[in-house]
């Protein structure tokens, strides 16, 4: 346990994360107020969502009294405008600029005639926008894709839209005159004024003039101070601790010390709140959180120097800046002189803004990576509901991107043996992209002269030899295996190693269906039976299948076409995502595929499925159908208990939503919440069998890590730990597997937790012992 010196200087340091935190919120709503853009602000957004239902009925009411009765002069002329838009849509337009326009720092965007002239702008612009689409998809698609990733607001984007429009031959569009706009956006204004009561017209002298302008009223007042305050609880920073988590217990939270920061964070994220878990998941969590870490010098320094010159490589995306072209000696003389480099202009600085956003991960890890430099650290982590575990802290994790990753080693070192150099060894192939290759090719692999000469460049010279590890599969932690192993094992100058090394499940999720069915043949092709080289489960699957595809198509069929497919079946992908997933690595090698061979491929690689992994198919049937008769009976949720003793509890409700796609604002897919409707059969039947792996799975490593004692982190179902320690944590891993599902049948404990009425299909043929001899179980 931690002293008091140590105590305090950790509180102190979660201070310092409670007011950055609520630091960098302010100074976002700030800057978002300053650029007229308060609708994406914590309390803009908020409001809208929350408001939008209540505006959306009024207006429907005010619309359907215009058409039944009606309507007053003044309306006649403006109604056949406000009619042509959905509802939807135009409350959430309105909504949006009114936000945008009331809380600017310029108080002449608060002026009535603005907001309303901006909301009948937006209106309009939305309408011309579809009616590009109806009259022209093609050419309207093909522009958005080049326009809409650009660095251009909304008003840039419709200009560029309508001037290419007007120099094609379709009919332009019939504009509306400012009087119409203005008044279009006040009838929308009117209506969000009476139905919210949160803003209303206050008259004021401006130079002798009478001005109006829109203001919030006392009750939004009231209503944005509650949500402000709501967000300001949750918005310290989550970092990494500099002394030992807090334990977990029955009866208090664990991770950070102090309350502002440990009500962020649950030990069950999505839980059923005061759900109690057992002993063991608790002994899993504290275990992990007890880890130290430190951060790799190698990769900070590689970062720092390519931070500096502003070079991409992999996931790291500093800021590059694409420098504005001089001016042409003739702009002021050749028409078309000036045209290019405005052209050129315009290109960088979109170039310019898109590099700032792209490069936002990359500078947030950057900051934390200097507050952490030379320091030890901890993890404290936390489950999702099915029993996995995360990272609290959003970086220098193990859970990051691949450069989040390199920068992290292990605080205790142990010293190197030949085992751990061959998983070392392993570290350096498998990162540079050689996953599929055999334990004894990737161990080989750095021995060969020429990458053993690579390996010597990388780890010696890595800024002058960029090219030799910029190209590997996961190039930042290449870069870092290459360090180690040339250190530990070529040049020898270190005799101990800290680097975590990854082995991952080879489709876990057909190797917990093949533990619950005792399904052999799946057993034997997702390798949890011991083979002298990794079987390959997609290539089965694409050799199975291919007599059955269209014979066109069949000389690209091989591993690559059909793996995302069986990947994603174990976790109830249907056979739409499957025709995605297919024709998506077809179109990778150049081949077009038309909707009826791609709904001959899907089946063909289905069939395939149910004739070579026959239990797992039969169990996600048997779940599906009893999870069905469950929720037909009156279960509103499921909640089994996996092997571990973790409680999972499977609560899936339906909501009544409506989403609301506009052209033209950004990505503004609108979801209109209301109140739980009902259970979601259909989730809970396309939930519960990827549930169900995910949670037994994740029970696999709580009980097998209890027993290991040594440095240890997870990425879901992946583990890490130092080279000199992997052959012990393989073996805990397949040891405990056996002990899962020879000693329990737990199929059948699933069944009477869910009140299943049939018995589950039992294959039969899988002796669970036969995996402790598996050599590619986790690889």
């Amino acid at each position: 346990m931690p002293n008091d010196a140590d105590l305090e200087r950790q509180k102190e340091f979660e201070r310092k994360q409670i007011s950055g935190g609520l630091e960098k919120l302010r100074e976002q709503t700030r800057t978002l107020e300053s650029k007229s853009y308060a609708s994406a602000t914590c309390y803009g957004s908020a409001s809208i969502r929350n408001l939008l239902p209540l505006f959306i009925e009024s207006t429907n009411q005010k619309k359907e009294e215009r058409i039944k009765y009606r309507a007053a002069g003044h309306e006649q002329k403006i109604l056949t405008h406000v009619l042509d838009i959905d509802t939807e849509s135009a409350c959430a337009i309105t909504l949006k600029i009114v936000f945008d326009k009331v809380f600017s720092y310029r108080k002449v965007n608060s002026t009535v005639t603005t907001v309303c002239d901006s909301v009948g702008k937006a209106i309009e612009a939305e309408l011309q926008m579809r009616y590009y689409e109806t009259t022209a998809p093609g050419l309207y698609k093909k522009l958005k894709e080049h326009y809409w990733h650009q660095s251009k607001g909304t008003e840039q984007k419709r200009k560029s839209m309508q001037t290419i429009f007007n120099k094609s031959d379709v009919q332009p569009w019939n504009a509306w005159d400012r009087k119409i706009k203005c008044q279009v956006g006040s009838w929308f204004v009117d209506r969000l004024c009476e139905s919210s009561g949160w803003f209303e017209r206050h008259t004021e002298f401006n130079r002798n003039k009478r001005v109006q302008y829109l203001h919030p009223t006392e009750l939004f007042f009231k209503y944005k101070e509650q949500i402000v305050k709501n967000t300001e609880i949750f918005s310290p920073l989550s970092w990494p601790m500099i002394i030992e988590p807090r334990p977990w217990t029955e009866f208090q939270d664990g991770g950070y010390y102090l309350n502002d920061l440990r009500r962020c964070h649950e030990m069950v994220r999505r839980g059923v709140t005061l759900c109690i878990q057992g002993e063991k998941p608790r002994e899993f969590l504290n275990k992990i959180s007890k880890v130290q870490y430190l951060l790799n010098p190698f990769t900070v320094s590689i970062a720092e120097v390519l931070d500096e010159r502003g070079t991409e490589v992999g996931k790291f995306r500093p800021i590059i800046n694409h420098e504005i072209p001089p001016k042409p000696f003739d702009f002021y003389t050749n028409i078309e002189s000036k045209k290019k480099w405005n052209k050129e202009k315009t290109e960088a600085c979109n170039k310019n803004a898109q590099e700032f956003r792209i490069s936002c991960r990359t500078r947030m890890t950057l900051n934390v990576m200097k507050e952490f430099k030379d320091k030890v650290y901890w993890i404290p982590w936390s489950f999702d509901y099915r029993g996995r575990a995360y990272p609290i802290p959003s970086f220098l994790t193990p859970q990051d991107t691949d450069f989040g990753k390199s920068l992290i080693k292990f605080a205790k070192e142990s010293e190197i043996t030949e085992d751990g150099k061959e998983w070392l060894a392993f570290q350096v192939a498998t990162t540079y992209g050689l996953d599929k290759a055999t334990m004894d090719e990737r161990k080989a692999w750095p021995y060969i002269p020429k990458n053993a000469a690579l390996i010597k460049r990388v780890a010696t010279n890595p800024i002058d030899n960029l090219g030799d590890w910029e190209k590997a599969e996961e190039p930042w932690q290449f870069a870092a295996a290459c360090e180690e192993f040339y250190s530990v094992v070529i040049a020898k100058s270190r005799s101990t190693t800290n680097l975590p090394v990854a082995t991952d499940a080879t489709c876990s999720g057909l190797q917990i269906l093949a533990g619950l069915a005792r399904d052999k043949s799946t057993a034997e092709l997702v390798n949890v039976i011991s083979s002298d080289k990794p079987q390959d489960a997609y290539k089965a699957i694409a050799e199975k299948s291919i007599n059955n595809i269209p014979e066109r198509l069949r000389p690209y069929w091989d591993r690559k076409t059909t793996k995302r497919t069986c990947l994603t079946i174990p976790y109830n992908a249907k056979p739409f995502s499957n025709r995605g997933y297919i024709k998506e690595a077809l179109k990778d090698k150049g081949i077009e595929i038309d909707k009826d061979e791609l709904t001959q491929c899907v089946s063909a690689v289905r069939q395939a499925m149910e004739e070579i992994f026959p239990g797992p198919m039969r169990v996600m049937r048997w779940i599906e159908k009893e999870v069905a008769r469950a929720m037909k009976n009156g279960s509103t949720q499921l909640s089994w208990k996996t092997p571990s003793g973790f409680r999972v509890t499977q609560r899936l409700m339906k909501q009544k939503t409506k989403q609301v796609e506009l052209k033209l604002l950004g990505r503004c897919r609108v979801s209109i919440p209301d109140e739980e409707i009902g259970v979601d059969v259909r989730h809970h039947r396309n939930a519960t069998a990827p549930n169900l792996i995910h949670s037994l799975d994740a029970s696999l490593l709580h009980i097998s890590i209890r027993k290991f004692n040594p440095p240890i982190a997870l990425i879901h179902d992946s583990v890490l730990c130092r080279a000199t320690d992997m052959t012990y944590l393989s073996h805990l891993v397949r040891d405990t597997y056996m002990h899962l599902f020879a000693e329990h049948d737990y199929l059948q404990t699933f069944a009477e937790a869910i009140g299943a009425e049939d018995e589950p299909p039992m294959v039969g043929t899988l002796e669970a012992k036969s995996v402790i001899e598996s050599t590619y179980f986790f690889c």
